[in-house]
């Protein structure tokens, strides 16, 4: 790619906001490296990277990439077997512990997310922790060798305390005496070149003999060394320079240790730098509210509210540009300042941008393709030192161009063949475009020239596009309108501002016929095209709302569904206690009539068994509903009206309401009616006549709810009655052969009253009064159908 197209598209640009994203010296190194690819696997993998790391933010919400330090002059030199400072070792270990806890925490991240080039980077970083533990073991926050770091250096500093103590004291013995008070300018110790001195007045010095380490400036003060300390201040520098090797001999030990670590560092190093650049991309991507798109090697581009990333988000005007399919060229007509410039940048930035694996600010399903080389004339780039003119100095751009282009080049062309005669500039840019586009190349050319309307519209593979500008309010929109040339607008403009309206229908009639019903033709397709926008945006938002209503219904479905089996489960498993309980109770009644049996009470022993049987089936039967999956729509040939069908242009479910010729159909979808080919459309089910048919659901009444005899003791006879139709009923349901009702021996008028009832009864069988032990003639026996 071409230096001069980078720095023409502001390429630049978006790479300095990329290295201010990254937080390593590696990450930004990277960055100001990065390139656009060539080839649709290498773009591929750059776009699947940033992709990557996107999600790990959006999981994670931030990264551990703190701690990174620049170590490779340290490992350089350690590999020369120079020895690295107490502040290089830390910076080595810091960076260690940092690339182990990155490594951790993507790990653990990519055991729930498949993120295999996080991964990969993170499987790169060797943990080392030995080496970074002795280095802090040695080494203080502050870059000070700690005593601890060696046996020899803990004693030999001991024993430097303990001297400096006895020096210090003594001195101060001195500066406390009064004999001595006199004799210096000041009551203290300090320190010169390393040795412990006092401040002695100038005609003193003799008494304190030793040696003088220096003066004041005028002279009057002596910083001199008494002799009573001579001795023990040698004593300390010999123990300073033990110390001092000892920590020579650490430091070298250690620069040993990150000697024979130099390759796993040099790998640490190399994927920290690919990471922190993938989270500066990801970064990047959220400040700008970009998405991931779709990458080809094919030719084709297509950008859905693309914004131009260097400007503020609150006043970029969105552009939809697509290149590549129905047409290979773009020709974008209309007056100066509407934006044409920024739309043309927009489209060559953004595809430098996902070429390099950056993520473009646009909206999602927007498509980008692999170009071998994007070329740009753009803006005056006149050359006063060549004494080139601003037409010169195009021309000899393009030249350049149509010399370096091929049929995977994408070419943007700013106010092609301007500069020169109107005529001849309109000749010459028709030309150029004309080659480009037998070259197979790209191309999108702004102009104000009005003859290129016209040649737009009459060659294929080429589209016409303006920008649109507000007559009310005399200001460009900046919305880029494909398929529309833009229009001149001079004489609305000039009538909006006051200009008498004899003026402007004298300027028309002086212009030509054709070009009157150029700018009618124009002035439809902008009313037509506006007509259409405001229909789509109503029809796409009736769409979403019946995506949501259908959604929403879904979901209210389950959860009832759901809310059902649960009630029945709760409902089935009381049912499942209550006749345990009834079994249990029933066990015990068998027990006792068998007891009553061998007691000589005459009861039948197939009775017992068969009302055993009864009971062991008396479990509540509940039939659950189940969520069912949408029946899978099936191509069929044959379609009908009245058949549901599933448009797949939509997404949507509808019904067939009648042919309207040939293979289209008219389908209503919710509200709308719309026509639909029979290659768009799937059956879900043909329309049949409604049957008959129609499926119960037997539920079983469990029989501990209902007893084996109804107690009508002390009821009138219509109440009685009224109780013994409700009592048969739950009878019935309950699965009883036989009931008993008691009614007592009274006055006879309760057992006559029942007796008529039951012999009129739809139920009843027969009915008897009760034998022995069955109640006698206080009770009747009752036998169901």
């Amino acid at each position: 790619m071409e230096q001069r197209v980078l720095k023409t598209l502001e390429y630049e640009k978006i790479i300095a906001l990329l290295m201010d994203k990254a937080t390593s010296i590696y990450g930004k190194e990277l960055a100001e490296n990065l390139v656009p690819f060539l080839r649709l696997e290498e773009v591929k993998a750059a776009q699947q990277a940033t992709q990557e790391a996107v999600t790990a933010l959006r999981l994670k919400g931030s990264v551990p990439l703190g701690g990174i330090r620049d170590i490779r002059g340290a490992i350089q030199r350690a590999r020369l077997n120079a020895m690295l400072a107490p502040m290089e070792l830390l910076d080595i270990a810091g960076t260690v512990g940092a690339g182990r806890r990155l490594r951790q925490f993507l790990l653990d991240l990519c055991e729930d997310e498949a993120l295999p080039m996080l991964q990969f980077q993170a499987e790169r970083i060797e943990g080392l922790r030995d080496l970074e533990t002795e280095i802090r073991r040695c080494v203080d926050e502050n870059g000070e060798i700690v005593d601890g770091a060696s046996q020899e250096l803990r004693l030999v500093r001991q024993e430097i305390r303990q001297l400096e103590a006895r020096v210090r004291e003594k001195l101060d013995q001195m500066t406390r005496s009064s004999s001595y008070q006199k004799m210096l300018m000041e009551n203290i110790v300090t320190i010169r070149g390393d040795r412990f001195v006092i401040p002695v007045k100038q005609e003193y010095r003799h008494v304190f003999g030793g040696i003088v380490h220096d003066q004041s400036a005028s002279g009057a003060t002596l910083f001199i060394e008494p002799e009573a300390v001579v001795a023990m201040n040698n004593k300390l520098r010999e123990l300073r320079l033990r110390e001092e090797r000892e920590v020579e001999r650490i430091l070298y030990v250690l620069t040993e240790l990150v000697a024979v670590s130099i390759d796993p560092l040099k790998e640490n190093i190399e994927a920290l730098a690919e990471l922190d650049f993938m989270f500066a991309k990801a970064q990047l991507s959220g400040a700008m509210k970009a998405v991931c798109p779709r990458v080809n090697d094919e030719g084709y581009m297509r950008l859905r509210k693309a914004r131009h990333p260097l400007i503020p988000m609150q006043t970029v005007v969105p552009v939809d540009v697509e290149l590549g399919g129905a047409y290979s060229a773009i020709v974008v007509t209309g007056p100066n300042t509407g934006g044409k410039t920024v739309s043309l940048k927009t489209v060559g930035l953004l595809s430098l941008m996902a070429m390099a694996g950056l993520q473009i600010p646009a909206e999602e399903e927007s498509e980008v393709t692999v170009f071998s080389s994007i070329f740009a004339d753009i803006g005056d780039e006149q050359s006063i030192e060549q004494s080139l003119s601003t037409f010169s100095s195009h021309m000899t751009n393009i030249i350049h161009i149509l010399a370096s282009m091929d049929d995977r080049s994408l070419v943007l062309f700013d106010e092609l063949g301007a500069g020169t005669d109107p005529t001849e500039g309109a000749a010459l840019a028709m030309s150029i475009i004309d080659h480009v586009i037998r070259s197979g190349a790209r191309l999108i050319a702004t102009t104000h020239y009005s003859e290129l309307k016209a040649y737009a519209y009459d060659r294929s593979g080429v589209i016409n596009a303006s920008v649109e500008f507000d007559v009310e309010t005399l200001r460009p929109t900046y919305r880029l309108l494909i398929g529309v040339p833009g229009r001149s607008n001079a004489f609305a403009i000039a009538k909006r501002l006051g200009l008498p309206e004899a003026i402007i229908e004298d300027a028309r009639s002086s212009i030509s016929e054709e070009d009157n019903q150029v700018e009618s033709m124009i002035a439809s397709l902008e009313r037509n095209r506006k007509t259409a926008e405001a229909e789509r945006k109503t029809a796409e938002d009736l769409r979403r709302e019946a995506e949501r209503l259908r959604e929403q219904l879904e979901e209210e479905r389950a959860r009832f569904a759901q809310e059902k089996n649960k009630l029945l489960e709760e409902a089935e498993e009381e049912a499942r206690i209550a006749v345990q309980l009834a079994k249990e109770e029933a066990e015990a009644v068998i027990r006792e009539l068998r007891s009553m049996m061998k007691e000589g009470v005459e009861i039948k022993e197939h009775r017992l068994i068969d009302a055993k049987k009864r009971l062991g089936n008396a479990v509540m039967e509940l039939e659950k509903e189940k969520v069912k999956k949408p029946a899978k729509a099936v191509r069929a040939t044959q379609i009908k009206a009245g058949d549901e069908v599933m448009v797949n242009s939509f997404g949507q479910k509808g019904t067939v309401l009648e042919k309207v010729g040939g293979d289209e159909f008219l389908v209503q979808i919710g509200i709308m009616k719309m026509k639909v080919k029979r290659d768009d459309m799937n059956v879900l089910s043909s329309f049949k006549a409604p049957q008959q048919n129609v499926e119960y659901t037997a539920v079983k009444r469990s029989r501990s709810t209902v007893k084996m005899e109804l107690d009508l003791r002390g009821y009138n006879v219509e109440d009685g009655i009224r109780e013994i139709d409700q009592y048969l009923d739950e009878a019935l349901l309950a699965g009883f052969h036989s009931v008993s009702i008691i009614h007592g021996h009274g006055t006879g008028m309760l057992r006559k009253g029942v007796h008529e009832y039951l012999r009129q009864h739809r139920s009843v069988k027969s009915f008897r009064l009760g034998g022995q032990g069955e109640g006698g003639v206080g009770a009747t026996i009752v036998e169901l159908r």
